[in-house]
């Protein structure tokens, strides 16, 4: 089941990320009749007298920033629900405020991959995907700014049988369908299937390493079954799947070279959710292609 249509959350910050965040927002908000809400986070100073004239000029700041935005979705024909104020630590604020209006979609940018930068600004967005209820899409400057609506060219699904890549399913056909695009199926299988796990080994372990491949051949014509099914299932749904692609590998980095290969314009994963070893084995997969993928990621939650 989808997540659309949905109250969606664009948060943002005035950097070239937060634009191209909502132009996706808008664009979103539109083509699935989703409620389109605002935040700006102003930086939290001690409550201390010195530093009330700081926390006040940052309040104004992001005010203006706020109604700046507002003001330009609304030129552009959108309608904006509620804007909202915050002040505090911007990706808890987020999410908070996430939780508060009952979105299902929250929309950010992402400031790049490097360094310094990356270290003091990426972590907001890394950490509203691990700790946000709902879904979030990170936006990063991709090469398409020139474009005025939201359209991803082609969207990778990557799916991998569990209920969440279920849900992941709905919201990358429903999304592909109002942008028109793409939509293509990647299923990794994390193995090297018909290679010894070592290079240096004995002629008993390569005679015994021969004798799997029949079998390992069987479960790979399995796992194309499983996935050309999923394919077809989608589109007995009304999905357009262009092409259903099996890989085997790191799940992470064959995601993201696969959204290299096809010039994807986003990549939609599932997320297993928050907690132990669950969170930790199956949620560093999206951490991971958020942090490395070149185009937008959307992370769905059930």
């Amino acid at each position: 089941m989808s997540i659309f249509p949905t109250k969606i959350l664009l948060a943002t910050d005035g950097s070239q990320e937060a634009a191209l965040a909502a132009t996706t927002a808008v664009g979103l908000a539109r083509g699935t009749n989703s409620e389109l809400h605002v935040v700006t986070v102003a930086e939290k100073y001690p409550p201390y007298e010195a530093y009330r004239p700081l926390a006040a000029r940052s309040r104004q700041l992001a005010r203006n920033l706020l109604d700046e935005q507002v003001k330009k979705i609304e030129q552009a024909g959108s309608t904006v629900k509620e804007a909202h104020l915050a002040s505090g630590t911007a990706d808890q604020m987020v999410v908070e405020l996430a939780e508060e209006v009952g979105a299902g979609l929250i929309v950010m940018g992402s400031r790049g991959l490097g360094g310094l930068r990356r270290a003091l600004l990426g972590s907001v967005s890394t950490s509203v995907v691990k700790h946000a209820y709902c879904s979030v899409l990170v936006v990063r400057d991709y090469g398409r700014q020139e474009e005025e609506r939201y359209v991803p060219g082609k969207v990778i699904l990557a799916y991998d049988g569990s209920k969440q890549a279920s849900a992941a399913a709905s919201v990358a056909a429903e999304v592909a369908n109002v942008t028109g695009s793409e939509l293509h199926l990647l299923h990794v299988v994390e193995s090297e299937p018909y290679s010894p796990p070592f290079a240096d080994v004995s002629y008993e372990e390569a005679k015994a390493w021969e004798a799997r491949e029949p079998s390992l051949e069987r479960d790979n014509e399995r796992i194309r079954s499983f996935v050309e099914g999923q394919a077809q299932r989608m589109e007995a749904q009304g999905a357009r799947v262009a092409e259903a692609q099996l890989s085997f590998g790191r799940p992470d980095k064959e995601i993201v070279r696969h959204a290299e290969d096809l010039d994807a314009g986003l990549v939609v994963v599932g997320n297993r959710g928050r907690g132990g070893i669950r969170r930790a084995l199956m949620g560093s997969v999206c951490d991971s292609v958020v942090r490395h993928a070149h185009c937008p990621v959307m992370v769905v939650r059930e």
